[in-house]
C-alpha cells in the first residue's frame, strides 16, 4: 500500500495526486493508494481519501503502509523514519500557490543528503516509486538527546 500525506497546509497540493490518479489510470501504478489530503479537495475513483484522519488512523497507514509519499513537512517525514519506511517527498512550491515560500525544497534536500529519502519531479512519479522499492533508506537516529543537553548545559549555567 501507498500512504500519501498532504499535510494540514491550508493550501491544495493537487498537483501531486492528479498525477498519481493519472498514472494509477494508465495501469502504471498498481498499489492501493490512501490518501490524507488536508485542505486538498481532490476526488478520485482510483485513491482513497480522506481529508484529515484522527492521529490513531494515520499512524496505522504510516506503519502499515510499504511506500510513503509526501510533502516537505518535516513532522510527516520523521513520522515516516521513525517507522523504518521507504518515502517519496515532493516540495510544496511558491511558484504553484502550494506554500508562502520555497522553505519544502531545502527541507527535502537535507533528507535526501542524508540518504534518508528519494525525491525528485511529480512527473517521475513512477519511476520514483519503481526505485524506491529497491532503496535502502539511512537508519533514522534521533539527536533530541544532544539537544536537550545543550538546553540543560544552558539552563544550569544561567
Amino acid at each position: 500500500m501507498i500512504f500519501v500525506s498532504l499535510g494540514t497546509n491550508d493550501k491544495s497540493f493537487d498537483r501531486l495526486l492528479k498525477k498519481l490518479d493519472e498514472e494509477i489510470s494508465l495501469g502504471n501504478i498498481r498499489d492501493k493508494v490512501v490518501v490524507q489530503s488536508g485542505y486538498t479537495k481532490y476526488s478520485s475513483v482510483n485513491m482513497d481519501i480522506v481529508d484529515l484522519m484522527p492521529m490513531n488512523m494515520f499512524n496505522k497507514n504510516i506503519s502499515s503502509c510499504d511506500i510513503l509519499i509526501t510533502h516537505g513537512g518535516v513532522g510527516t517525514i520523521l513520522d515516516g523514519l521513525k517507522h523504518g519506511k521507504k518515502i517519496i517527498a515532493f516540495p510544496r512550491l511558491k511558484m504553484y500557490q502550494e506554500h508562502v515560500n520555497d522553505h519544502q525544497v531545502e527541507i527535502i534536500d537535507e533528507f535526501y543528503k542524508c540518504g534518508y529519502i528519494l525525491t525528485g519531479q511529480i512527473d517521475d512519479i513512477v519511476k520514483l516509486i519503481d526505485e524506491v522499492r529497491h532503496f535502502e533508506p539511512k537508519e533514522y537516529k534521533s539527536n533530541n538527546y544532544k539537544f536537550n543537553k545543550l538546553i540543560r548545559d544552558y539552563i544550569d549555567s544561567i
